[in-house]
């Protein structure tokens, strides 16, 4: 009969995997272990489904499972240590290749009876086990004929059961029937639950051999063999007890003989300190024997605790170094360089601030002997070479040598690698996204593909124990990082740099506390205001909004600190919700309007800062709430704009596919999509200077969310809008209230209100319409056929030029399409001005009515040349300035001699040699003297496609 016959009435999948796991010890452990690991996962896996109380985690494997805390707290040590065993012999069979002995597979087993028995215990709602159950390896099954099952069998075997899984969770979550039942099997859990609570738990878990096991467990991945008998009990004298000596649990030896660091193992229900006293005198007798001072660990099985005791005050590991690793930190004790007179290489940063941050940050180390630090800088201010600096700085004084930088998004990853290849190259960065077998001395990863990484092991050793990295650095250091992957900060013991661009009184006092720091008061901070006094940023603007959704309830800062602290820990959905909030519905409503996204489109396409002479919208990040909402918001655009042809706003998000290449492409100043519409994607970190327009068409809950996404658009960006004309500040339409939700009082604008050049070209063309038609009536009368447009080429007359200019116009409003929201409300004159015949004569009412109704609305004409259109203009008032004799002549002539003349100096190109005979002529006076309008025409033809090749410091902004 099985020892886990407790489990086959009510689980039933757990039981047949630990039945396998049973069977094969004796016969093949390697499947005994993948067994035990697999039962584990069922187990952990239905107490996740049906414990309200247990919260899933960022993601939903083992190892991820066991680990949160919510596990952590319901198992207790004792299980969770198991847990932590079965998982590490279960990966060890699945992806080593070493022979797994036959004590592997007993412990596992053994191991997986006491886990099993805490989770019948617990939630058993018929029958629960005996207390005094105990297992019984002698009662295993003996080796019978099996054929044993290689890792390669294993892993082929382990992706055909996760699949089956996968597709029964897929199907169990498409029948809404169950989840009634779902709810009355979590009552019935409950209430079993509770009832267990209330007894007393008798059972013996053999926590001292689990001690014991995973101390050497610990020991062995840290590639220390034990396989010397003084490896283990080794004794010293001159111990101050009546028998003048004492056995050292373990000793860690080095290739020269000399002793690394101790192990002192205490009983798993006394607390690991109680050996730091016994531990630190064994390190005594030690350095007085070998010469040397060893690193000082003392464990109880559970808590394990690291000493150095030259330098800092013992803390919490979650293991033991490797032989390099305490090489390594006993060679510091001599190497260590002062930081404080260490040179900060000013090719990498140069900035006051920078500098600053880099000290302070090396005075908390080296002075103060602190080993975390909390750096607040606004977005946009470079933390990243900031960071950089201070790696170059901790490694060239032999503090660090390797560094992991921990971010939240692959294209931040990206970024973060190419930054260390370009200021440090000799640091031989490592994408782990994309490299995870690539070695170097600063290792760049997301915290999801570093919480996979930690656990991989090779030959029963992991590639990164828990002294591997000298310093981590997260990028963007908040509360919800630390809640989902504090794993990897507890695991790993470095130096602690975090990174945040909330202002230093907005972070939350769970952060600062994370740091050890106090309330408000980080390790340096260098704010977006100071930022923008400085120069180095620019600041937001807020456009008013014609439409608003309206949040209820009240602000965010006028909630207590520990409403806060409830606020940002509950579990919001996909969608940014709290799960039962009524709000979701209307902002559903409100958010999927048709009319809504028509208006805000409008709103923003009308009102936003603009590029290329006021003719096209600038770079804008559009935060949309979900996939759903971006795909309707896209749809919406192109329904309205369709001459865009889909690639002037683009959903950017985590499902798009080649989004990386939509990143690129919206980063470059002239390319399309200009409008990125995101969810999520571009909330964080993406550095693309251009951006004008945010807007928010989305409630964002979480402070820390809402400076990253304001953030976006603080970059300067020099000459963005023209010659001379550098980006002073961004616009931010807020269509959600969450300015006022976050209290955020920020200057307001009315955004675009200045003529965009395209219709200030349109203006100065029905101007000289009307300065023709006036001419032409003082000299003789109107003639019908000067109506028609002449044929193709140079105009000889005014008349000409009259009806070439008229026909531009003509061609213009004829390609403004009358679905459009904002040339609908015109619709009337667009239809009358798009037939050729209403530019024969036009009245001084009729040009008013043109400039004041028609003038700026969108047209579909294909987008010309910015620079050819500003000549466009400067001819234009040429013109007038003649017709009307105004003393403006002469500047704007010189303007155009000026441009001739550097012109003139791009002789070596072929179009400009082609017209270089006028534009010789033209810086003559002789060429200005009786000038006309057709003359002037025609040096705008041949000469507006040429302005492009004047370089931009030369070409002044005088047109």
């Amino acid at each position: 009969m099985s020892q886990f016959a407790f489990l086959q009435r009510e689980w039933t999948a757990v039981f047949d995997a630990a039945a396998r796991a049973e069977t094969a010890v004796h016969a093949d452990p390697r499947t005994a272990c993948f067994y035990a690991r697999r039962a584990l996962e069922l187990a952990v896996g239905w107490a996740y489904k049906h414990d309200a109380s247990l919260k899933l985690p960022y993601q939903d494997n083992l190892s991820a499972l066991i680990h949160d805390p919510s596990f952590k707290e319901a198992a207790g040590e004792a299980v969770f240590s198991k847990a932590r065993v079965i998982n590490t012999l279960g990966n060890r069979a699945v992806h080593g290749h070493r022979t797994i002995p036959l004590d592997d597979a007993m412990v596992a087993v053994r191991e997986l009876f006491h886990v099993t028995y805490w989770l019948a215990r617990t939630y058993g709602r018929t029958a629960r086990p005996a207390p005094g159950l105990a297992f019984d390896a002698h009662a295993l099954p003996k080796a019978t004929p099996l054929r044993g099952q290689t890792a390669e069998q294993l892993q082929q075997l382990e992706a055909g059961l996760r699949e089956r899984d996968e597709k029964l969770a897929a199907l169990l979550a498409d029948k809404t029937t169950l989840d009634e039942e779902l709810k009355r099997l979590r009552a019935e859990v409950a209430a079993a639950k509770q009832a267990a609570a209330a007894q007393p738990d008798t059972h013996d878990y053999s926590e001292a051999q689990t001690r014991d096991y995973f101390i050497d467990l610990l020991l062995k991945e840290a590639g220390w063999p034990l396989d010397q008998p003084r490896d283990r009990e080794f004794e010293v004298a001159d111990m101050p007890n009546n028998q003048g000596k004492g056995f050292i649990d373990y000793v860690l030896w080095g290739d020269d003989g000399k002793p690394l660091g101790l192990v002192e193992a205490k009983r798993t229900r006394r607390d690991a300190r109680v050996g730091q006293q016994q531990a630190r005198l064994y390190a005594d007798c030690l350095e007085r024997q070998f010469g040397q001072r060893p690193l000082i660990f003392y464990s109880n099985g559970y808590e394990h605790w690291l000493w150095d005791d030259t330098r800092y005050p013992p803390r919490a590991v979650q293991g033991f170094y490797k032989k390099t690793e305490l090489e390594l930190a006993i060679q510091r004790r001599s190497t260590r360089k002062p930081l404080a007179t260490g040179e900060i290489n000013s090719a990498i940063v140069e900035r006051y601030y920078q500098t600053r941050g880099i000290r302070r940050i090396a005075e908390a180390f080296e002075r103060d002997h602190d080993r975390k630090a909390l750096v607040v800088m606004a977005t946009g201010a470079g933390k990243t070479r900031t960071v950089i600096a201070l790696t170059d700085l901790l490694m060239k004084s032999n503090w660090v040598k390797r560094v992991l930088f921990l971010a939240d998004r692959v294209a931040l990853v990206n970024q973060a690698v190419n930054a260390f290849k370009r200021h440090l190259p000799d640091a031989s960065p490592v994408n782990l996204v994309t490299e995870k077998d690539a070695e170097g001395r600063v290792f760049v990863s997301t915290y999801p593909t570093m919480m996979g990484l930690i656990d991989e092991t090779k030959d029963g050793q992991r590639r990164f124990g828990v002294g591997h990295f000298d310093l981590v650095v997260i990028d963007e250091a908040h509360r919800s990082v630390f809640q989902k992957y504090r794993a990897i900060f507890d695991y790993f013991d470095s130096l602690l740099v975090g990174l945040t661009a909330t202002p230093k009184d907005e972070v939350d006092r769970n952060t600062y506390s994370l740091f050890d720091l106090e309330n408000g008061v980080p390790t340096d901070a260098y704010g977006l205001d100071e930022a923008v006094r400085d120069g180095y940023l620019v600041p937001p603007k807020a456009v008013s909004v014609p439409l608003k959704f309206h949040r209820e309830g009240i602000k965010y800062d006028e909630l207590s600190e520990e409403d806060k602290d409830q606020w940002d820990a509950l579990e919001w959905d996909d969608e940014g919700n709290v799960p039962n909030r009524v709000e979701a519905e209307a902002v559903n409503r409100w958010l999927f309007n048709k009319d809504t996204v028509d208006k805000v489109l409008e709103h923003v396409m009308t009102r936003g800062l603009t590029v290329s002479g006021g003719d096209r919208l600038g770079k804008t990040i559009l935060f949309a709430r979900n996939q759903h909402h971006a795909e309707f918001i896209a749809e919406r655009f192109n329904a309205n704009y369709p001459h865009h042809k889909g690639e002037f706003a683009r959903v950017i998000t985590f499902k798009t596919e080649y989004a990386q290449n939509l990143i690129d492409n919206f980063s470059a100043r002239d390319k399309t999509p200009h409008i990125a519409i995101s969810v999520d994607m571009l909330d964080t970190g993406i550095d693309i200077p251009e951006v004008v327009n945010l807007v928010f068409f989305k409630l964002v809950r979480s402070k820390t969310k809402f400076w990253q996404m304001l953030g976006r658009g603080t970059r300067l960006c020099p000459e963005l809008f023209g010659p001379g004309k550098d980006k002073e500040f961004f616009c931010v339409f807020d269509y959600c209230q969450n300015l006022e939700y976050f209290s955020q009082n920020i200057p307001a604008t009315e955004g675009a209100l200045g003529e965009s050049l395209g219709k200030r070209l349109f203006d100065a063309r029905l101007e000289l319409l009307g300065e023709l038609d006036c001419k032409r009536a003082e000299e003789r009368p109107p003639k019908a056929a000067e109506s028609r447009l002449p044929p193709p080429g140079h105009p000889e007359s005014d008349d000409e030029v009259r009806a070439q200019t008229a026909a531009l116009l003509q061609k213009e409003v004829a390609a403004m399409n009358l679905d459009n929201f904002v040339v609908r409300p015109r619709r009337r004159l667009v239809e009358q001005y798009a037939r050729p015949e209403a530019w024969a004569v036009l009245s001084h009412d009729a040009l008013s009515e043109l400039s004041r109704q028609v003038a700026g609305l969108p047209s579909e004409l294909d987008p010309e040349n910015e620079e050819a259109k500003r000549f466009d203009l400067l001819i234009l008032k040429i013109q007038l300035a003649m017709l009307r004799s105004e003393p403006s002549f002469a500047r704007l002539r010189d303007q155009v001699k000026e441009l001739a003349d550097l012109l003139e100096e791009k002789s070596a190109i072929p179009m400009v040699r082609d017209q270089m005979t006028l534009i010789q002529d033209v810086q003559t006076d002789e060429w200005w003297q009786d000038v006309t309008v057709p003359m002037l025409e025609l040096i705008r033809r041949r000469l507006r496609d040429l302005i492009k090749l004047i370089e931009k410091q030369n070409r002044k902004p005088i047109y």
